[in-house]
């Protein structure tokens, strides 16, 4: 094999990794947005009140912090086995709609929960679990992965000011697996985004 043929092997070996990489990480990205977008197009929609919590997001720009009702378990409805303490675990939680039209939990628990007509299953990321000083103020703060609602340049203050004041709400869109997305955020009831599928 002459030099020009070995060079031209290892550029075809070269050039049909970097295609195989790239593929790759096009199918990675196609799969989460896809995953995303999933969600918002057939997940169920559940309405959630915010508490009162400029940050920036150096990657994707200027974002709110928001908390839930939802957000604190009573330690009364987590039923089932407790995990061992020092545990990286997840909390499945049953939420149901309230009179107001808001929804609020129902029941929690480590293991998954059974379906039940008129509710919705939520799961929550990732956390780890200290044991039962978590209880401490028998209550247990989780995270759903939807604490960060981006804005334009500019919005953050204004939300943030209402939702101190305790008049932001969002609509979001849960999957069959429990995940959840933002669809719309809402002041006074009013809606002021509305996120897109894509």
């Amino acid at each position: 094999m002459t030099g020009s043929q070995r060079g031209g092997s290892l550029l075809f070996r070269v050039m049909a990794i970097a295609v195989l990489v790239s593929a790759l990480q096009t199918a990675v990205l196609g799969y989460q947005i896809e995953t995303r977008a999933r969600i918002l197009r057939s997940g169920t929609e559940i309405l959630l009140k915010s508490v009162p919590v400029d940050p920036r997001d150096l990657l994707r720009g200027e974002y709110v912090v928001l908390s839930y009702d939802i957000s604190r378990i009573p330690a009364a409805l987590i039923a089932g086995e407790k995990p061992q303490a020092g545990d990286w675990t997840k909390l499945w939680v049953r939420v149901a709609p309230q009179p107001d039209g808001f929804w609020t939990v129902a029941e929690a628990s480590f293991q998954a929960l059974p379906q039940t007509s008129g509710t919705v299953l939520l799961k929550t990321a990732p956390f780890y679990y200290y044991g039962p000083s978590d209880y401490g103020s028998q209550e247990l703060v989780v995270d759903y992965g939807i604490e960060r609602f981006y804005v334009p340049e500019g919005d953050g203050k204004t939300l943030e000011e209402a939702r101190n004041d305790g008049v932001v709400s969002i609509a979001a869109r849960v999957g069959s697996d429990g995940s959840a997305q933002i669809r719309q955020l809402f002041v006074d009831g009013k809606s002021v985004y509305e996120e897109l599928q894509y």
